[in-house]
């Protein structure tokens, strides 16, 4: 019989959220509700009332500033930032709630399975080469702000779990690809009805960044690659 100091624990019902996931969401949640008190004049004072637009213009990614270092060989640090901190900016409350839940939603699954540093990377890094292929691939001057890229990223590491998990299991893997092609197919949908920003483009490429890098950064994946390169 087992003494009342060494009671079994129970399993949660609901499992925590990464912290690297709910660090981030904090970080975007933070910088949006400070935009809307500013708005609200509850902070801030009068300044406040352009916040956001301040922020957009100091930290968006701009390809016309892209095409601007490009040509003169210059990568001033003020500019580079923009490949991260555009991110973290959103247009509106509802802009920043879709993306906040999506990376809620996506990145504890993600995380549950790869390491903090790891998640990060794929979001960070998935929005780095979002932005990149957003300025090489398209003539606008409009903006890229937003955390989409970088979520699309994490849907992308999601979609190669599901394909490994499909794979073993003998499952047609094709089936990995029909969240992101429901994903596309809405926005294109919602451009075509409404207009649309090309941001979409960005989120694409994040999403095929977060697939490429989940290959190395799943747990074991550089050894599982050798060893399928070596059975072949």
């Amino acid at each position: 019989m087992s003494s009342p100091d060494h009671q079994p624990q129970e399993p949660s019902a609901v499992n925590p959220l990464p912290p690297v996931v709910v660090a981030l969401f904090l970080v975007i949640v933070g910088i949006e509700a400070a935009f809307w008190l500013g708005a609200q004049g509850v902070v801030g004072g009068p300044d406040a009332l352009g916040w956001r637009l301040a922020a957009i213009q100091k930290y968006a990614f701009s390809a016309d500033i892209f095409d601007w270092m490009m040509s003169r060989g210059q990568w001033p640090s003020e500019h580079m930032i923009r490949f991260v901190t555009y991110l973290f900016v959103h247009v509106n409350f509802t802009h920043t709630l879709f993306g906040g839940v999506l990376l809620l939603a996506i990145g504890k699954m993600v995380g549950e399975v790869f390491s903090g540093w790891a998640t990060l990377v794929v979001f960070v890094g998935s929005g780095i080469v979002g932005a990149l292929g957003y300025a090489l691939i398209l003539d606008t001057s409009t903006p890229l702000i937003g955390s989409y890229p970088g979520v699309y990223g994490l849907i992308g590491a999601f979609t190669f779990l599901m394909w490994i998990r499909l794979g073993l299991v003998g499952a047609p893997q094709a089936r990995a690809f029909s969240l992101i092609g429901m994903l596309v197919a809405i926005q294109l949908g919602f451009g075509l009805l409404f207009g649309g920003n090309p941001d979409w483009v960005a989120d694409v490429i994040g999403f095929a960044t977060g697939f490429a890098l989940s290959f190395l950064l799943v747990p074991g994946g550089w050894r599982r690659i050798l060893e399928r390169i070596r059975r072949e």
